[in-house]
């Protein structure tokens, strides 16, 4: 492949419609997909599915399995499937997460587990788990099969990692990173990769794209992680200063931590042991961050790795594809302005 460079440009704000346009008529069979595989005789587990499925969610995961097939020019259908059995795999994290997280809000809506109580909700995350790794096996690729089960593996683990980081003001910007890695860029990578695998393109385009995703999932997540303090509720949709009130350590706290004077840094420790948690505390914060320019810096970060989300693609052909898969790099970033 020949590389190119792409510039994130400025000019009209950056959107997910030419993806979202790109991909129509197949993500409606995909979502065809996604209805029939969640249905049970059981009734709770397609009402509980159907609540965070039907929530609102922009199905960016499963629209990069599309797109990255039409970037490869590829005519068959097993990406519908592929498609929803990542979606599956990204609803059932959710479910999960908001247990862990004790989440009472997503996507401008009330949790499932705060309507049904969390054990329903893991337990319907375990079932749409079931249901991707049917669809998966479905498909027949080992290497299909490989890539999308180590990144629920993967994803397993970066919430663990985050777990165990949490509360603990002394995590660094390398250990973040690796946690963000495994929770969020994964699932973005091998979503990316497995349409490669599908239309039998080599290795390297397969890496290109697992390197293209990973690096939107990564900016993605700093985004999301900067917004928590620097937007509001219904922007964010779900509870404004999640992070900051169950102790998760992000990168625009690890970057005012480290800036910060002694007295700044005392707060810090209070605030994530779980000892400052008000309003008036998450505010105080915000100022901290804003100060310190650990906002603006996360946010910098997070162009950088969406510039090389889009390098990425610079050996594979022009087009509405290729146009579409840049332009949602930069509405990732773009969500924080």
């Amino acid at each position: 492949m020949t590389a190119s460079i792409h510039r994130l440009h400025s000019g009209a704000a950056p959107s997910l419609e030419p993806m979202m346009s790109l991909v129509a008529d197949d993500m409606n069979a995909v979502n065809s997909v996604i209805l029939e595989r969640m249905q049970s005789k059981i009734p709770l587990i397609p009402e509980l599915a159907g609540h965070l499925i039907a929530g609102g969610g922009k199905r960016m995961r499963p629209m990069l399995t599309l797109a990255c097939a039409r970037l490869l020019d590829y005519s068959g259908t097993r990406h519908h499937k592929l498609a929803a059995a990542v979606e599956f795999i990204h609803t059932a994290t959710l479910l999960h997460d908001d247990v862990v997280d004790g989440s009472g809000m997503r996507r401008g809506r009330k949790t499932a587990n705060i309507i049904w109580g969390n054990s329903a909700s893991v337990l319907v995350g375990d079932f749409l788990f079931s249901r991707s790794f049917e669809l998966m096996v479905e498909d027949g690729s080992l290497k299909v099969l490989r890539i999308l089960s180590n990144a629920s593996a993967v994803i397993a683990e970066g919430e663990v990692n985050q777990l165990t980081a949490q509360r603990r003001i002394d995590t660094d910007e390398e250990h973040y990173l690796e946690i963000i890695g495994a929770k969020t860029a994964a699932l973005f990578a091998a979503a990316c990769r497995i349409s490669a695998v599908i239309a039998e393109r080599d290795e390297a385009q397969e890496q290109a794209l697992d390197t293209y995703g990973r690096n939107l999932g990564i900016a993605f997540q700093l985004v999301d992680d900067a917004i928590d303090y620097a937007s509001d509720e219904k922007t964010m949709g779900k509870d404004a200063g999640d992070d900051f009130r169950d102790g998760k350590v992000t990168l625009p706290v690890i970057l005012a931590f480290a800036r910060g004077n002694d007295e700044e840094k005392q707060f810090w420790r209070q605030a994530i042991a779980g000892h400052r948690t008000s309003d008036e505390d998450l505010a105080y914060a915000t100022l901290l961050l804003e100060k310190s320019g650990a906002i603006a810096d996360t946010l910098a970060r997070a162009r950088h790795y969406g510039q090389r989300a889009i390098d990425a693609l610079g050996g594979f052909a022009g087009g509405q594809a290729k146009a579409a898969l840049v332009e949602a790099v930069e509405f990732a970033i773009a969500r924080a302005f």
